[in-house]
């Protein structure tokens, strides 16, 4: 069974920085790509980033220069560096692994509060 699960999220001040884990189970995140996706209250679902299964890394243009993706093979687990973190920023944020062109394994998410 492919899951994957997300964590690290917290509150942080604006400017601040978190990590996020994805932390896969049922494959290998060398060969399945990953998303990262966020919900702010009362939006809908954001595509943020994806990182290929051989470590390419595409951007959303939100979040260029501020988010950065990478990848422990030994720990098949993915992360969402996030740094200079503004308000807008707040958010319950997702990962999912990437199955023949759908995103089809999704986590239960892990807030993101960025507040002053």
């Amino acid at each position: 069974q492919v899951q994957v699960v997300e964590s690290g999220g917290g509150l942080v001040q604006p400017g601040g920085s978190l990590r996020l884990s994805c932390a896969a189970s049922g494959f290998t995140v060398d060969y399945l790509a990953t998303g990262w996706f966020r919900q702010a209250p009362g939006k809908e679902r954001e595509g943020i980033l994806c990182i290929s299964s051989d470590g390419t890394t595409f951007y959303g243009d939100s979040v260029k220069g501020r988010f950065t993706a990478s990848r422990d093979n030994a720990k098949n687990t993915v992360y969402l560096q996030m740094t200079n973190l503004k308000p807008e920023d707040t958010a319950v944020y997702y990962c999912s692994a990437l199955r023949r062109a759908v995103f089809r394994y999704w986590g239960q998410g892990t807030q993101v509060t960025v507040s002053s």
